[in-house]
């Protein structure tokens, strides 16, 4: 996506009136906008297109939104936008886990959708824009066998690459710039959702119950991210973390 230009918006919906009213939301801010109606079509987009943004509801044919997050998180890091009419925290929870950036619950405002497609894109260009040429060189982020490459947006465990989602990718960076340091939920979310999200702070141990289960050798007994009970999430120190 370049700065200032209209996103490509990928829309899977199965409810044509839902798509439309969307879609006109969309390109009222410019945007370039693809709508599928159901999950096996959503997932050939993705792969022949690469959108810079998913918009991608729960009940769908063919195959449903979790469906379709499994498969798209396997090898893309767009920005993806879950909408449902399921309203169960555990439903949402799910969807987090199986890395959606962010939640919306039908029946909802569209200026509501509008506020988190600029916070997702926003996020995903200030990722994507930190490869820039000029200056000094930046060095990857470094604790026990992990490695984050904030210029490549790239983790490593072990020399083994990690897939993160994007919001999972800021979260790690977060609590890796600062080893031993203890981040609250809420700053955690800030920096992985940015300030103006509307999740809560459930979706902060959600990314990290994901992310233990890609860089801890036992996600049950963490060593490498740790819970500061009643406080927050940190990152072992150098003298905690273990070398393999």
């Amino acid at each position: 996506m370049t700065p200032g230009a209209g996103a490509f918006v990928l829309v899977a919906e199965d409810d044509a009136k839902q798509a439309e009213l969307v879609r006109r939301y969309l390109q009222r801010e410019d945007h370039a906008v693809l709508v599928v109606a159901d999950g096996r079509a959503a997932i050939d987009q993705i792969r022949s297109r690469r959108p810079d943004l998913l918009i991608l509801d729960v009940m769908m044919p063919e195959l449903d939104g979790l469906d379709v997050l499994r498969v798209v998180r396997r090898d893309y890091d767009i920005p993806i936008l879950m909408v449902t009419a399921r309203s169960a925290a555990d439903d949402k929870l799910a969807g987090f886990d199986l890395g959606a950036d962010d939640y919306l619950t039908k029946p909802y405002d569209p200026r509501e959708l509008m506020a988190r497609v600029r916070s997702l894109l926003r996020r995903a260009q200030a990722s994507g824009g930190s490869g820039g040429s000029g200056g000094s060189a930046v060095l990857p982020l470094r604790v026990g066998p992990l490695s984050l490459d904030q210029v490549r947006h790239e983790v490593r465990l072990a020399g083994r690459r990690v897939e993160c989602t994007p919001a999972e990718f800021r979260l790690l960076e977060t609590l890796m710039s600062s080893p031993g340091r203890v981040f609250s939920r809420r700053q955690l979310l800030d920096r992985a959702h940015g300030p103006d999200s509307f999740v809560t702070d459930r979706t902060a141990d959600a990314h990290v119950k994901n992310l233990r289960r890609k860089i801890e050798a036992d996600a049950r007994n963490p060593v490498l991210l740790q819970t500061v009970y009643g406080v927050g999430y940190r990152i072992a120190d150098g003298h905690q973390a273990p070398d393999v």
